[in-house]
């Protein structure tokens, strides 16, 4: 008869125990990893360290443009809404008069006594006062009518405007739901950029301010602002607004990069556009993706001063052309509105503002 033994357990040891261990470390590493960033993943060089930096501040402008582009919306739909709801008011008001001055006919009517008003015209026996008393009753009948039809009227407006003000609710919720994800998605690939700068020594972090792929270095900045305000000779404006949106750009450099910023202390990329065009006389959408649609298309070959620049394939960033090949822009969290050569990202399309 066959012995039945119960399996030896055997135990990890040596290289078997090391090879383990290292797969679970790995296990741990990928469980915790947020946007490529975990918080058991091993020393990265500084290379690898921008790269990511690069991405997730390139995330974060995406996220920017749609907080904008939601922001937009919201404020369209909650000024329908107040002219809505203004104008039920006002609906309202028109409807309580009315129907106090139907509420005065009815008791006129009888405090006259309950006999019908033709019984009460065909009464007298004066042929003139017959006919006068039933042109009368004639008239107040139809007042009385159109009194209740004009009622009737108003009712059903003010029930369409207040349904129509509930859509307006219901779409500025929406917007504000919109807001809110954006503005998180925003703050936490922030954040994540943030915390892998940290991890540079602060050499390392101020060559990434000089090489972040967005501009050039805070000290060419500073000189760039203290430069003339002018338009290169070889490539003037088109027209005297495009020379006062490069002007006004010129004044901006030096300014801080706030997202959702549109001045004047500060801006987001399409922000400072937006700002420079206005002080134009000329307004423009908010976002980039609706910028880019804001004017005539021109090629890279036709850039001229004011042209608004375009980058990356879903259109999420905007500079202002300056001439010889450089541009305005405000580029990211932490770097402020500089001078930049338009080779530093890839170009994506060119407008031209009317």
């Amino acid at each position: 008869m066959a012995t039945h033994r119960k399996p030896k357990q055997r135990t990890l040891n040596g290289s078997t125990a090391r090879t383990a261990f290292t797969f679970v470390l790995a296990g741990a590493a990928s469980a915790t990893a947020f946007d490529g960033v975990g918080h058991a993943e091993p020393a990265l060089t500084p290379a690898q360290v921008k790269a990511k930096v690069d991405r997730l501040y390139h995330d974060a402008e995406v996220a920017t443009e749609k907080y904008n582009g939601a922001k937009e919306k919201a404020g369209a739909a909650a000024e329908s809404l107040d002219a809505l709801r203004d104008e039920a008011a006002r609906g309202t008001e028109r409807l309580n008069t009315a129907r106090n001055a139907l509420g005065s006919l009815a008791t006129s009517q009888y405090r006259t006594g309950a006999v019908d008003p033709a019984v009460q015209v065909a009464l007298t026996s004066d042929p003139d006062q017959f006919l006068r008393r039933a042109s009368i009753a004639d008239r107040a009948g139809d007042r009385h009518a159109a009194a209740v039809n004009g009622i009737r009227q108003q009712l059903g407006r003010i029930a369409r405007l207040r349904e129509e003000a509930d859509d307006r609710l219901a779409e500025l919720k929406s917007h504000q739901r919109d807001l809110r994800e954006h503005k998180a998605r925003i703050q936490d690939k922030i954040g994540a950029a943030e915390s892998l700068l940290s991890r540079l020594t602060a050499e390392q972090r101020a060559r990434y301010a000089e090489q972040d792929g967005h501009g050039a270095s805070p000290a060419a900045a500073r000189a760039d602002r203290a430069a003339p305000r002018a338009v290169p000779a070889a490539e003037a404006a088109p027209g005297s607004r495009a020379g006062q949106a490069v002007s006004f750009a010129y004044g901006a450099i030096g300014k801080p990069y706030v997202w959702g910023a549109t001045g004047p202390n500060a801006f987001d990329c399409s922000g400072l556009t937006q700002a420079a065009w206005k002080a134009a006389g000329v307004s423009l959408p908010r976002t980039t993706y609706t910028q880019i649609n804001a004017g005539r298309r021109v090629s890279r070959a036709e850039l001229a001063p004011g042209d608004l620049v375009f980058f990356y394939s879903g259109i999420s960033h905007v500079g202002l052309y300056v001439g010889g090949g450089q541009m305005i822009h405000a580029p990211r969290p932490g770097a402020p509105v500089r001078l930049a050569p338009l080779d530093q990202m890839p170009f994506a399309g060119a407008t031209r503002p009317a």
